[in-house]
């Protein structure tokens, strides 16, 4: 997969219980700063061809240049993070790959017989799509643009844990309507 889209630069895991996560991620990895947004703002979000309004809770943040992700839904909305949980898996559900050409990125994908089957916004020049198939049982890929405040976001997070000493472990999202950095 790096020879169409480069590095990994997220793994996503669905949780029920995402302050519990963050806390075993803190203490047991000694992974941290989490930045975390009770409720992202998504925007233009789509399932399967319908439009929902989805409520998910998201807490981020980096060991060395790789993300992690921990998702927990809030409400029963149809998305591959439901799947995901009423199949009854557990670990990892997706790992992204970044980009600052999503649209290129996107049609070499598609032209690669991939489908998208879940996307969204976050953030102006934060589009981002799941595909359909599945490399590893429950595991698939998303290709992220990273352009923006979502990269701005991205970019701090990955900052602030290079030399993290452990104190203030979580921390709320920037508003990403603005840009985080000048």
């Amino acid at each position: 997969m790096s020879r169409l889209l480069g590095e990994i630069r997220q793994f996503g895991y669905v949780v029920d219980d995402i302050e519990a996560a963050m806390k075993y991620w803190t203490d047991v990895m000694g992974v941290g700063p989490w930045y975390y947004n009770e409720k992202v703002p998504i925007q233009n979000y789509r399932f399967c061809g319908g439009h929902y309004e989805v409520h998910n809770s998201v807490a981020l943040a980096n060991s060395g240049p790789v993300q992690v992700e921990l998702i927990q839904t809030r409400n029963d909305v149809p998305s591959m993070y439901r799947e995901f949980q009423k199949s009854q898996k557990t670990g990892l559900q997706h790992i992204a790959f970044w980009t600052e050409k999503f649209d290129e990125d996107l049609n070499k994908m598609l032209s690669h017989g991939f489908k998208v089957k879940m996307s969204g916004e976050v953030g102006t020049n934060g589009r981002f799509v799941y595909f359909d198939k599945e490399y590893h049982p429950g595991t698939v890929i998303e290709l992220s643009e990273v352009l923006g405040p979502k990269g701005d976001l991205f970019t701090m997070i990955r900052e602030s844990a290079i030399d993290w000493d452990g104190t203030d472990p979580v921390r709320s999202f920037p508003n990403l309507s603005q840009p985080t950095t000048d």
